[in-house]
């Protein structure tokens, strides 16, 4: 009975390991990380944006246009070449909600209206490592 739980233990951490291989930084040299069809699934059919360069520890402005039709609209940032390492929802917008995730190169953060809400919306999100905050206005149009 013992041998059996410290071969599962033993094989759960072995698998857990793999799968967590591809999850560090890139390495020099290192083949660009893959997209995935789940992360370029779902967005808004309406959705315009600019890439913002932060700036450690500033604040920067941006904007987003995004249709109400449900799908989500993504602003992608980075810390000089490769992504940031997490994101916190400082001000929550009042209309819609975030998700703040990497996507290949990028740390895209995602924004999702109200399904049917047009107008103006607000939200902030703090990058680390740096700190930069990025301060984003959403126009909301009908789809």
């Amino acid at each position: 009975m013992t041998i059996l739980r410290h071969t599962t233990l033993f094989l759960a951490l072995a698998t857990t390991g793999a799968l967590l291989q591809g999850c560090g930084p890139a390495k020099p040299g290192a083949p660009a990380p893959r997209l995935f069809e789940a992360d370029m699934k779902g967005g808004a059919k309406t959705c315009e944006t600019a890439k913002p360069a932060p700036v450690g520890g500033k604040t920067i402005e941006a904007s987003m246009k995004v249709g109400s039709d449900g799908g989500w609209c993504g602003l992608p940032v980075r810390d000089g070449d490769k992504p940031f390492d997490a994101g916190l929802l400082i001000v929550r917008p009042g209309h819609g909600k975030i998700l703040v995730h990497r996507v290949g190169n990028d740390t895209r953060i995602d924004y999702t209206p109200e399904f049917g809400f047009t107008g103006a919306d607000t939200f902030t999100v703090q990058l680390l490592p740096g700190g930069t905050e990025v301060r984003v206005g959403v126009t909301a149009v009908a789809h």
